[in-house]
């Protein structure tokens, strides 16, 4: 079952991201078995972070919750909001995504 998990940073989020940034990767590196999506969410200057969104495959909402508890950007207090959504696969067109992290 498909899971959204959006985290909005806290107005102090910078300095907890970039301390735990490394931790970050190593778990979603840990867990690639779950990741279908996942990536910052940007203002529209296209440079300041105001989030994260991570689209996780996985069997239930105690597996997505437990996922979400344990990330680090999570424990670590970077987000002032967290919610964790069950979602439905729509439609789906990974041809159209962007070649680069950046949009291009």
């Amino acid at each position: 079952m498909l899971y959204m998990i959006y985290g909005v940073d806290s107005p102090d989020a910078g300095d907890r991201r970039a301390e735990t940034r490394e931790a970050h990767f190593a778990y979603l590196d840990d867990h690639e078995d779950k990741l279908v999506l996942g990536g910052a969410t940007l203002a529209d200057d296209d440079v300041t972070r105001t989030g994260s969104v991570l689209i996780i495959n996985v069997p239930n909402r105690a597996a997505a919750d437990a996922f979400s508890a344990n990330e680090p950007f999570r424990k670590a207090g970077v987000f002032q909001s967290v919610t964790v959504t069950k979602m439905r696969r729509g439609q789906w067109f990974p041809e159209n995504a962007p070649a680069t992290a950046e949009g291009e």
